[in-house]
């Protein structure tokens, strides 16, 4: 079967982002990670790894690789305030992401 080119609206940037985004949300704690984190940030209360922890029922190197995969695709910010590192949803990130989404109907 020969599909027929269409104009494509899709940059390689968001097509790219899609998939480093839907990777990362690919696992459901890492959704649940991320809503836990994004939910706190929006009540203004401040996310460590002892907090996700304590909020999950798994151990905290889990935890700690499940975060690395949301960092890595830039959906959580991580700051280091004295020996605690307070993790930030990307609200910009997530933005892009649904935008590009869109584009696929």
């Amino acid at each position: 079967m020969r599909l027929r080119k269409e104009s494509d609206d899709m940059h390689e940037d968001e097509i790219i982002l899609i998939a480093k985004v839907s990777d990362a949300l690919a696992h459901p704690i890492r959704i649940k990670i991320f809503r836990f984190i994004m939910n706190c940030n929006a009540e203004r209360i401040t996310v460590c790894n002892k907090d996700v922890v304590e909020n999950f029922d798994y151990s905290q190197g889990t935890i700690s690789q499940h975060i690395k995969k949301l960092v890595q695709a830039d959906l959580v910010q991580v700051k280091r305030k004295d020996s605690f590192s307070i993790y930030y949803v990307n609200i910009g990130v997530l933005g892009k992401y649904l935008d590009a989404v869109k584009k696929f109907e």
